[in-house]
């Protein structure tokens, strides 16, 4: 899951046209070690387009202003759901019931939090453009959100796509202290649950590292991928089947 901004220096990049009716990138292969995954520009963000991006372990991730950037780099964070981490002071405030977690409740709120400046004047790779595409994906039951609720507030969740058993995380955003963090956790057991075999977390870090995340090459995450991109998934709308953790 990524930042909310990235300032990057384009050069020998390959050019999407965004007339292609193929919806082709060129081999993940070919993304530049500087920075680390830049792969293409151009392109749209079509529903098509958007599919089969995440199908070949390729995002979009660009500032407003900029062209859409894709990207496929390596190595790639991803997490295990049967690994992941909970520490014992989150393990206590699960435990206390605080939130109310959801899922595919609130997709366009969590999306609208989640492109809010994380810091004054700061700004954000999540357009309105951005906020559209995925709005549509989930309309389709492909992109889904987790909120977690302090009574009537969203305080905290994130949102990704899902394509096949292969969940693909894009941001996350908290206005209380562990209330993302709580959402996670729920998520990652209930995928657990249904039988999905990676989140892909894309850009590691230290907060994601505390999860469980872990750094595998983009050869391998691609792998992982053909594997289970093509079996069904669990279907939308998306709901907490089990609320005890």
């Amino acid at each position: 899951m990524r930042p909310a901004n990235r300032h990057s220096g384009m050069s020998k990049l390959f050019w999407i046209n965004p007339t292609d009716g193929t919806y082709s990138f060129p081999p993940v292969e070919y993304a530049l070690r500087e920075p680390n995954g830049l792969l293409a520009a151009g392109g749209d963000l079509s529903t098509a387009r958007l599919i089969n991006a995440y199908r070949s372990g390729i995002f979009p991730w660009y500032s407003e202003g900029q062209p859409i950037l894709w990207w496929s780099p390596d190595p790639r964070a991803v997490l295990y759901p049967s690994r992941l981490k909970v520490s014992r002071s989150l393990r206590k405030t699960l435990k206390k019931g605080e939130f109310k977690v959801t899922l595919d409740t609130a997709f366009r709120q969590v999306m609208q939090a989640c492109a809010a400046p994380r810091t004054e004047g700061g700004g954000t790779w999540i357009t309105d453009e951005m906020l559209d595409a995925y709005c549509r994906l989930h309309d389709l039951g492909i992109a889904h959100s987790v909120e977690a609720w302090r009574g009537d507030d969203l305080v905290g969740g994130l949102y990704g796509v899902a394509i096949g058993r292969v969940f693909f995380g894009e941001s996350m955003f908290s206005r209380v202290t562990d209330a993302s963090k709580v959402a996670f956790v729920h998520l990652v057991r209930q995928l657990e649950r249904w039988g999905y075999a990676v989140i892909d977390c894309q850009v590691g870090s230290g907060h994601l590292q505390s999860l469980g995340a872990e750094d595998i090459s983009r050869a391998d995450f691609n792998t992982l991928l053909q594997q289970w991109r093509d079996i069904p998934g669990h279907a939308a709308p998306w709901r907490i089947e089990c609320e005890s953790l």
